[in-house]
């Protein structure tokens, strides 16, 4: 897939979520205000974040895509865990608005506070906030592995996190229209917990992608066997990898006979690079190779300590 192709449809993913958000936001703030529900209330603050988070994906993902220059000459797909980045700080702020307005509702009805019971509407709209942002979870994940987008990674579990949250406004409404009122707002604190949650493994995630985390053992796998089904490979001396946004970087050092030329251990430095650019990782951005002589009095097995 192209960059182009990559960002066209990250973008159609994207606006399709946006605008689910935007409906479903006002939707369950109108109906929180109406309804007496503070669990619909955070909820839909929730989601008016998710729509904030999404346009982040939107500009992140199209600077990301930009074409290698001179004073990047690697490529910007870092801005991508940067969109990551400002993505979790958004969750983490609208979890602690979330949170701070459930304490303050438990400390009133603690106080003799009376709290209005939720109407049946305020739970019709939360169980059709769970299954409407259940879907866009899947939706978004989906395109997220296809892509190997952390930002749109980013992006569903914020998706799953705000259904998970609907289904904890769910209990709450229905707790406190059978009398237990403070069920409620307690639901809306869980629902704060449980976005620190997703807040955290984000920014975990793209953290590592910007320190140079090494690929996942089944990329690896793929590139090492990429190598050594090239003609003319004896074996793999060093094999090192690298996250770089959502693209991955190779090193590796291969053995090929001592007695070859130097332009035929080339061809083979260059069919090495041509298969592992386009082999069955497709998220390798670019592969260099370094090419050592094979003796007979250097003929041993590389440790496996050293293919990493």
């Amino acid at each position: 897939m192209t960059d182009k192709q990559y960002v066209k449809t990250v973008n159609t993913v994207s606006t399709v979520t946006l605008v689910g958000n935007v409906l479903l936001s006002l939707a369950k703030l109108l109906t929180g205000i109406f309804a007496f529900s503070a669990a619909l209330i955070s909820d839909a603050a929730h989601s008016l974040s998710d729509c904030f988070s999404t346009i982040v994906v939107i500009i992140g993902v199209r600077i990301s895509a930009k074409k290698s220059d001179k004073e990047h000459p690697y490529g910007h797909e870092r801005m991508e865990c940067l969109a990551a980045l400002i993505l979790s700080a958004m969750l983490l702020a609208t979890a602690i608005l979330i949170g701070w307005q459930g304490v303050n509702t438990i400390i009133g009805i603690a106080g003799g506070a009376e709290i209005r019971q939720p109407t049946l509407l305020a739970l019709i709209v939360a169980l059709i906030s769970v299954i409407l942002k259940g879907w866009m979870y899947f939706y978004t994940e989906n395109y997220a592995k296809k892509l190997n987008s952390s930002s749109l990674h980013g992006d569903a579990v914020h998706h799953l996190s705000d259904s998970l949250s609907s289904v904890g406004a769910f209990v709450g409404i229905i707790g406190a229209m059978c009398g237990i009122t403070v069920l409620d707002p307690i639901a809306s604190l869980l629902i704060g917990v449980m976005i620190v949650k997703a807040a955290w493994d984000i920014c975990r995630m793209a953290v590592n992608q910007l320190v140079d985390k090494s690929a996942d053992d089944a990329s690896e796998k793929a590139i090492a066997d990429a190598v050594l089904s090239t003609e003319g490979v004896e074996r793999i001396d060093v094999l090192r990898t690298r996250q770089y946004g959502n693209k991955i970087f190779v090193d590796v050092e291969i053995a090929v006979c001592a007695d070859l030329s130097l332009i035929e251990a080339h061809r083979i430095a260059e069919r090495v690079h041509e298969n592992v650019e386009h082999g069955t990782v497709s998220s390798v951005k670019h592969c260099m190779v370094h090419v050592n002589p094979l003796t007979g009095e250097d003929n041993h097995e590389l440790p496996q300590d050293e293919m990493s």
